[in-house]
């Protein structure tokens, strides 16, 4: 089994046993019993739509090669560089210059682009995202990153249905179930940050150097990253439970600031920028 597989077994198993101790001290035995039958629910949601997940927030759909012919070029081209399965291919409408790749195994793995990104960037700098996401899918980052997103979304959606639980058979459980509420929502951050913890920044580094290598051309990628990062603060995404939740899988954050750096799994720009130059002149000095 692959590491990230184990990974993945492990986060869902650290998010569950969490969600069990959380609804015990809610509500005793039927805190139990409720945290018990979301573990399960969220156990047949990951299965089924962990890889969809991200499709469905950013409203993805399948992209045929007579529709964009450069762009199924460019990604077998470098897809048979590093010598792994060809992805499906997935277009996002949205004006946010972003891609990101989803799947449990590279033979199941999609690809998807947003239109902003394949208007802001050159052929070279989109060599470069496209290789980024490509070592994603080869180091079966995917498979983590997509039980992450599912776990995140799930533990967000307890944020607005939290007060609505009852925790109590009689009127006298108000306080209790508001502390209860509010204890959902102080350990959803924290549970979302689990879920961070579970993915790491490494695997950006990771995928950079990769990428890289595929290419041949680190300042392609490292100057695709600076225009993805002006285009995020230009149009950035809505800040919906969803896009929240996939949000790590993106090659750059979506989200520039607010809420949405809780959610956030990337390194600083800068210094995947400033690692990629060095590798730059690494490179030239042989």
């Amino acid at each position: 089994m692959h590491v990230n597989a184990i990974r993945a077994v492990g986060l869902f198993a650290g998010v569950s046993a969490l969600a069990v101790v959380v609804g015990w001290l809610c509500g005793a035995e039927k805190g139990l019993q409720a945290s018990v039958a979301l573990v399960a629910c969220a156990g047949i949601l990951v299965y089924l739509f962990g890889n969809s997940l991200a499709l469905r927030a950013m409203r993805a759909r399948p992209v045929s090669e007579i529709e964009r012919p450069e762009l199924y070029r460019m990604v077998r081209e470098l897809a048979t560089a590093a010598r792994q399965p060809m992805p499906r291919l997935y277009l996002s409408p949205v004006r946010s210059p972003n891609a990101f790749a989803t799947g449990n195994s590279p033979r199941r793995a999609a690809l998807c682009c947003t239109t902003g990104l394949l208007r802001a960037l050159d052929e070279r700098e989109l060599r470069g995202v496209l290789a980024h996401e490509l070592a994603h899918i080869r180091a079966h980052d995917t498979l983590i990153s997509s039980v992450a997103a599912t776990l995140t979304a799930l533990i967000t959606a307890l944020t607005a249905v939290s007060f609505l639980i009852p925790l109590g058979d009689s009127e006298e459980t108000d306080l209790p179930n508001l502390l209860g509420g509010l204890m959902m929502v102080v350990l959803a951050p924290l549970a979302a940050m689990v879920v961070y913890f579970g993915v790491g920044r490494a695997r950006e580094f990771r995928a950079d150097e990769r990428a890289a290598e595929i290419t041949g051309d680190p300042l392609g990628l490292a100057d695709a990253l600076l225009k993805l990062e002006a285009g995020n603060r230009d149009y950035p995404l809505p800040r919906e439970r969803a896009l929240l939740a996939a949000s790590h899988l993106m090659t750059t954050n979506p989200f520039p600031g607010g809420v949405g750096r809780l959610f956030a799994a990337h390194p600083p720009v800068e210094e995947r920028v400033r690692r990629l130059r060095e590798l730059r002149r690494r490179w030239d000095l042989g």
